[in-house]
């Protein structure tokens, strides 16, 4: 009688050295996190992101540019989203207008250089965003000076203000007309979420 094939868990596991085994339990936790982070936008940030979608969109049907910016990872969400809005996310459609404010290393460096790092957007606000645009503000702390300027910059000119950030949302919540705060402390689980925010924004342009 032939044995039952192996659970395939089991039959990896096996085969696993310590060290591998150390690294599945690091991914397990930081999954589970994640799914966890991911399940509390669903059961209660929904209304928020309409609101940061409906933002976004409504003004984009009016002309307006919509400006990212970021540091570090959030720069990265910054120019990973304004990409896809000006060449699509899916379905091929007309371009819509969208600059990230963190790929321009001559304007970056000679504003860091001659005005100092907090002003690395704050500058760049000032010269390209009219009343009628939306700056989409991305900060896990909601507290980096360089994006707490440019949400006032933007809000001085009288355009649309909208923050990504973590769990007590840092001043920057106190700065913008909407404010999405994923529920979490921590850095990379934060990111991750604001991805699949910046995925549902892009995608609900292209339903439109």
């Amino acid at each position: 009688m032939p044995k039952p094939p192996r659970k395939p868990e089991l039959a990896t596991t096996l085969f696993l050295t310590p060290g591998m085994l150390k690294v599945r339990k690091l991914a397990e936790a930081h999954l589970k996190a994640s799914i966890a982070a991911k399940t509390a936008v669903l059961t209660s940030m929904l209304d928020e992101v309409a609101r940061f979608v409906a933002t976004v969109r409504e003004a984009s049907e009016k002309g307006a540019t919509v400006f990212f910016c970021g540091n570090g990872g959030s720069a990265a969400d910054a120019q990973h989203w304004a990409t896809e809005l000006v060449v699509r996310y899916v379905k091929n459609r007309p371009a819509i207008a969208a600059v990230a404010l963190t790929t321009d290393t001559s304007a970056l460096t000679a504003a860091g250089n001659d005005f100092g790092f907090e002003k690395v957007f704050s500058r760049q606000v000032e010269a390209l965003v009219k009343p009628k645009d939306v700056v989409v503000l991305i900060s896990t702390s909601g507290n980096s000076k360089n994006v707490l300027a440019a949400a006032k910059a933007a809000s001085a000119l009288g355009a649309k203000t909208v923050g990504l950030t973590g769990e007590d949302g840092g001043e920057l919540a106190d700065l913008v007309d909407v404010c999405l705060r994923v529920p979490s402390r921590e850095t990379a689980i934060v990111q991750e979420c604001h991805e699949s925010i910046g995925h549902i924004l892009c995608a609900a342009f292209e339903q439109a």
